[in-house]
């Protein structure tokens, strides 16, 4: 049976990160690019986990519990201004949304 190593979580992290990064680069919808950001906060913990694991030490599982924190903070309050973009907009569409032009 074959044994899984950190090159596999970082192959898995990779992968991920690819995904959410074509996410943000390529997609227009705010939402989406939202989802993407947080794909590619997740794949890091990945890693992170994978080689706090591998090195027996805790500071990167503890370390991933604060990324997990401020990846709800800028949960909330990312979506506390899409919210507020749409009532004022009323699109989810990032071309569409030009704030700072009168």
């Amino acid at each position: 049976m074959m044994e899984i190593t950190p090159a596999h979580y970082t192959i898995l992290s990779a992968a991920l990160f690819s995904v959410g990064l074509i996410g943000v680069l390529v997609r227009r919808n705010i939402i989406i690019i939202f989802m993407a950001i947080e794909l590619m906060l997740n794949a890091v913990n990945i890693n992170l986990v994978a080689y706090a694991n591998e090195v027996e030490n805790l500071v990167g599982q503890v370390f991933v519990v604060f990324v997990i924190a401020v990846a709800a903070a800028e949960a909330a309050v990312g979506l506390g201004i899409i919210l507020a973009l749409f009532r004022n907009k009323e699109t989810v569409n990032i071309d569409e949304m030009n704030v700072m032009r009168s």
